[in-house]
């Protein structure tokens, strides 16, 4: 019997400390590898992918503080980041898996990418073509939760799926306490007010208002890509 998926639609958010993989820096070519066939896996089903990334395996703009750079031309570094870690998976996806797929960044740079249009990223979606937004949202102090609540409500997206390296929404920190308690479905509000650590404030107020459901699910166990993109039951459910 032939799968059938959920959401025809969706936004992946992959973190930049993902890319890292176990190194802890920069870009791991085995997780390049690894999420290109989870990514395949969905394409397969016929769905139409976009795909947000974060910097933070390279620069975080809030590590500007640190060494003396304002926060905006921080913000701006970690924008440049974000586009290192969309080519490496535009390559990887063309190299790897052979799937077609276009990088549209926020911020304008013509040798490498297209500049963002929302026409014409639909466009590409409905060819076939993964997209990867890259540059953030283009403008500094904002996250790359928030550019991806944003895209996904100029896409029409069926689905924002935050993919981490935990198993979804607890109550408190699983990497610290052994008895944290997995929250399967949940409301934006109720996220907010228990200051659960999701995706920023911004973010969640863009889906709650565009009502597009959340899917937080572990990018490190194999399948749940696809499984979430089902339908199937896999990590936490955010939804009004």
């Amino acid at each position: 019997m032939e799968e059938s998926p959920r959401y025809k639609r969706v936004l992946l958010k992959l973190s930049g400390e993902a890319f890292a993989g176990e190194q802890g820096y920069g870009i791991d070519p085995s997780f390049l590898e690894y999420i290109s066939h989870e990514i395949k896996g969905v394409y397969e089903l016929g769905v139409q992918i976009a795909i947000v990334i974060g910097g933070g395996n390279i620069f975080r703009g809030f590590q500007g503080k640190e060494i003396g750079i304002d926060r905006a031309t921080a913000d701006y570094m970690g924008m440049l980041a974000t586009v290192i870690n969309a080519l490496a998976l535009q390559s990887a996806l063309e190299n790897h898996v052979n799937i077609p797929t276009r990088v549209l960044s926020a911020i304008e740079m013509r040798q490498i990418a297209e500049p963002y249009i929302r026409r014409r990223a639909i466009r590409h979606l409905e060819k076939g073509r993964i997209v990867i937004f890259a540059g953030g949202t283009g403008n500094p102090f904002f996250s790359t939760d928030t550019a991806a609540a944003l895209r996904a409500a100029e896409i029409g997206a069926e689905v924002l799926i935050k993919a981490t390296k935990v198993g979804g929404i607890y109550d408190k920190d699983p990497e610290k306490y052994k008895d944290a308690v997995l929250i399967k479905e949940i409301s934006y509000l109720e996220v907010i007010n228990k200051g659960l650590k999701v995706m920023d404030h911004t973010a969640l107020t863009l889906c709650k208002e565009n009502e597009i459901p959340i899917i937080v699910l572990n990018i490190r166990e194999k399948g749940n890509l696809r499984k979430a993109v089902l339908g199937e039951e896999v990590g936490s459910l955010v939804r009004g």
